[in-house]
């Protein structure tokens, strides 16, 4: 009884306790397919019944053929072939129910997986690389996904056959079944050592495969910038050094699968000859057949292999569970808050195109506790206005956008969106179908124009996609491409010009139909004729709109209402001259 608690007091520490959470949740998704897994270990577990009644089958044709055994040599030949053929049949069925099933638990987990990637809090999503998002996406679950169908079916196949051919071999010989489990002490000896080993192994082969898959990813994503340095030797000697690192983990890790398979091969060899020595004894001292030595030479074999089969379980769980682990990281995120959806439901039906304020009283925000971006921020934004936010670049006018599209959340103050009857509403995840966005850089997806477009208004007809390129200023490149607005357009717009592709970006935000429009240098691309011409088109759609835009170009300050300066962690509102002043500064 106390070997028992102790047993259990150990499970629920360190490595084993992590890996029994990591079991729990994969069998969250076990238990979904339990019919289909139940109905698949049954045929292998008839599979092993049909080995095993063929191998006997064989000990009584050999006798027959040597004439110690009176059998029908025929009916016992057709009863092998036919349990041959049987066992093929239903492997053919086993292995299309397999993939049946890891497909949908592959995608079920990966769709989910994809879900809480979208809906997790955003800083702590930025923790974690894109390329290591995509191997955990893919390979982790890949792995997981195999696991859950595959490991218990396996578990219950193995040990049946394993303990079909210890009976088998006890009925003919006791003492054949105790030295065909030779190995078994040995390997229950030294698994508790090397059970840390894998799992130590496992996690830093998936660490070392994500460092890859995070290097090539970033370098495609910047293969631009390589080229235009002339980086590309600088980049190609990183690959070689990241691919050594892998090297070095894989051989490592290589080299103790080697060792501990090359130490069960021996203790299994060994195991092997004494079962021979046995058997070749029992036959010469007459008291088994030539079919029963020929059976125990087949099954202490097997009975070796299916127990190496079972222990070699362990690694294939470690795997699956190290995954799990990494993958249950995700699940472990908080979501994203969705402050006062209520009133955010509410805003949205007294809107309609009446147009929402933003209101910022005494905002506070830290990423961290060492330094402060702003402090003290008041900010009105109304609608039919243009508020520029201003300031030297890493100040916070990107972060102020962020927090405006609820992506990152208040330390201290209040942010709000406000509609034309007073209600107003904490912004948050929740307030975000009220805002239209325009990040710097480029955000247009591969696809057609019309596609892109319609991801913000999925039943937009033609024409009102047209009226948005005409507002941005895109049309008319648009109406010369041979598909007009069905043309193709490569990954990150390519095929576009960085201006091309910032009108695209804008006229995506207008046909969205927003009441609040975020400009984050978004026409920093594009001339000053047309940049005005944009701001004033945005201004005269006939929607009650309020515009806020970040921006270092003095053309964009002229038409602005209000213009608020943000530096060293101050937000303040500049007057006209001040205006004057930095347009001069410019």
């Amino acid at each position: 009884m106390e070997f028992i608690k102790k047993v259990i007091r150990k499970i629920k520490e360190g490595m084993l306790q992590e890996m029994y959470e990591e079991t729990k949740w994969m069998y969250t998704y076990a238990k979904k397919y339990k019919f289909q897994i139940v109905f698949y270990i049954f045929l292998g577990v008839l599979t092993t019944v049909m080995g095993l009644a063929s191998s006997v089958g064989s000990k009584y044709l050999i006798d027959a053929v040597t004439g110690q055994d009176s059998g029908n040599i025929a009916l016992i030949a057709l009863f092998i072939v036919a349990m041959g053929l049987f066992s093929i049949g239903i492997n053919a069925i086993t292995t299309m129910i397999s993939a049946r099933i890891n497909i949908k638990v592959n995608n079920e987990i990966q769709a989910e997986v994809f879900d809480k990637i979208l809906v997790a809090d955003w800083i702590s999503m930025k923790e974690f690389h894109s390329g290591d998002l995509l191997n955990r996406l893919n390979g982790d679950v890949n792995t997981v996904a195999s696991s859950i169908l595959s490991w218990i079916p396996s578990l219950i196949t193995r040990s049946a056959q394993f303990f079909g051919i210890l009976a088998i071999i006890l009925y003919y010989d006791p003492t054949m079944a105790v030295i065909a489990l030779g190995s078994a002490p040995v390997m229950l000896i030294v698994s508790k050592t090397l059970m840390k080993k894998m799992r130590d192994y496992n996690k830093r082969m998936r660490q070392v495969s994500s460092d890859v898959m995070s290097f090539n990813e970033e370098s495609f994503q910047n293969i631009q910038s390589i080229k235009a340095f002339d980086l590309v030797g600088l980049f190609s000697k990183r690959l070689r050094d990241v691919q050594q690192n892998y090297k070095d983990v894989f051989l490592d890790y290589n080299k103790f699968s080697v060792y501990t398979s090359s130490f069960m091969s021996v203790v299994g060899m060994f195991v092997a000859y004494a079962c021979f020595g046995w058997g070749v004894y029992r036959l010469w001292t007459g008291h088994i057949t030539f079919g029963t030595m020929t059976l125990f030479v087949q099954l202490s074999g097997q009975l070796s292999s299916s127990f190496k089969s079972i222990v070699s379980l362990v690694p294939s769980a470690i795997s699956a569970t190290t995954s799990a682990g990494r993958i249950m990281e995700f699940f472990k995120i908080k979501d994203e808050s969705d402050l006062e959806d209520d009133k955010a439901k509410l805003i949205q039906n007294n809107t309609q195109g009446k147009g929402l304020s933003v209101v910022l009283d005494d905002v506070e925000f830290s990423y961290n506790e060492n330094k402060t971006v702003f402090k003290h921020a008041d900010i009105v934004a109304n609608p039919g206005e243009i508020v520029a936010l201003v300031g030297p670049s890493g100040e916070g006018k990107t972060t102020m956008i962020r927090l405006l599209l609820g992506l990152i959340n208040t330390k201290s103050g209040n942010a709000s969106i406000r509609d034309i009857n007073g209600v107003s509403c904490k912004i948050s995840a929740g307030t975000r179908r009220f805002f239209a966005y325009v990040p710097q850089g480029n955000t247009i997806f591969s696809g057609t124009i019309a596609e892109n477009m319609r991801m913000v208004k999925q039943d937009a007809t033609d024409a009102e996609i047209v009226e948005a390129l005409k507002a941005a200023c895109a049309y008319d490149f648009v109406n010369r491409l041979p598909d007009k607005i069905n043309s193709k357009v490569g990954e990150r717009g390519s095929g576009f010009s960085e201006g091309q592709a910032q009108r695209l970006s804008i006229a995506r935000a207008l046909l969205r139909k927003s009441p609040i429009l975020l400009l984050d240098e978004a026409t920093s691309a594009l001339d000053v004729f047309t940049e005005r011409q944009v701001l004033r088109n945005i201004m005269n759609m006939g929607y009650a709109r309020t515009c806020i835009v970040t921006t270092h170009r003095p053309s964009v300050l002229t038409m602005c209402d209000k213009v608020y300066k943000i530096d060293s962690g101050v937000v303040c509102d500049i007057d006209e001259k001040e205006v004057n002043m930095l347009i001069r500064d410019f």
